[in-house]
């Protein structure tokens, strides 16, 4: 069955295209979760949703909009945390909760609660057409490259902030660069499997390796192959069983994770 559906070109532009997501989320995720900003990808899902709503109320493309107003509150974001002196959820839940009330009243507003906008929020990664192939590699790659490229720097921030900046690392440039990189995976996740969705796809490949894994390079490896495996797997499933991919894609992420739990209750005595 799966090499008959790899005969179908829009099969393989919805594996493509999730998987580069989801190597480039799960790894990215797993900096989130350590860092106890797991939630940062849920709020800014929110913001994307009003540069959506923005986009089809100027009459623009949704993903350059998307992006461009997901990172600026990407940024935003920091700063309230930073001014304000709150904690992260806190300011991810403010900035969020504006930001989809901007939405639903831009949508209102163009009378664009339609299938275009619905698609945004639900996915539908069997639709993805070559821009948004080329987009969505492109964006992951740059991504995957950031994190390959301050992979150390990262690393030391996550796991012993005050030391990286008494050791003299930018922290600061450091947690912007993974905000921006996490509003690129939404907004590249956004067509792929849904701003409604994509969150889990951050959040469930870290955590299942996390219940696994013996070393944080391990703990990496086994992310990426988790996230990859969700993808594989939810499309099959959904074309076995003519199920929406996005939803069968992050179920099949949160087995996974199931697995994962169990197996680690088992193993330790």
């Amino acid at each position: 069955m799966l090499w008959e559906l790899w005969q179908f070109s829009f099969f393989q532009r919805a594996l493509l295209a999730g998987f580069f997501l989801a190597v480039a989320g799960a790894i990215l995720g797993l900096f989130l979760i350590l860092r106890k900003d797991a939630m940062l990808g849920h709020g800014l899902t929110h913001i994307a949703f009003a540069g959506v709503a923005l986009a089809f109320f100027l009459d623009l493309l949704p993903f350059p909009v998307a992006l461009v107003l997901a990172a600026l509150a990407a940024f935003l974001i920091l700063k309230v945390r930073e001014k304000a002196g709150l904690y992260g959820d806190t300011a991810v839940g403010i900035i969020s909760s504006l930001g989809m009330a901007l939405g639903i009243i831009l949508a209102s507003i163009a009378r664009n609660f339609n299938v275009s906008l619905l698609s945004y929020l639900f996915g539908n990664i069997l639709a993805v057409n070559d821009l948004e192939l080329y987009g969505a590699v492109f964006l992951a790659l740059a991504a995957l490259l950031a994190l390959v490229l301050f992979y150390h720097e990262l690393l030391y921030v996550t796991f012993d902030e005050e030391s990286a900046r008494a050791s003299g690392l930018p922290v600061e440039r450091l947690d912007a660069l993974l905000a921006v990189l996490t509003a690129i995976t939404v907004v590249i996740g956004m067509k792929i499997v849904g701003l409604l969705l994509i969150s889990a796809l951050l959040v469930l490949p870290g955590a299942a390796a996390l219940q696994l894994a013996r070393s944080f390079r391990h703990c990496v490896i086994l992310s990426a192959t988790f996230g990859a495996l969700s993808v594989a797997g939810g499309l099959l499933t959904a074309a076995f069983f003519n199920l929406p991919a996005s939803g069968t894609i992050v179920l099949t992420s949160g087995l996974i994770f199931l697995l994962a739990f169990v197996w680690r209750r088992l193993r330790v005595p």
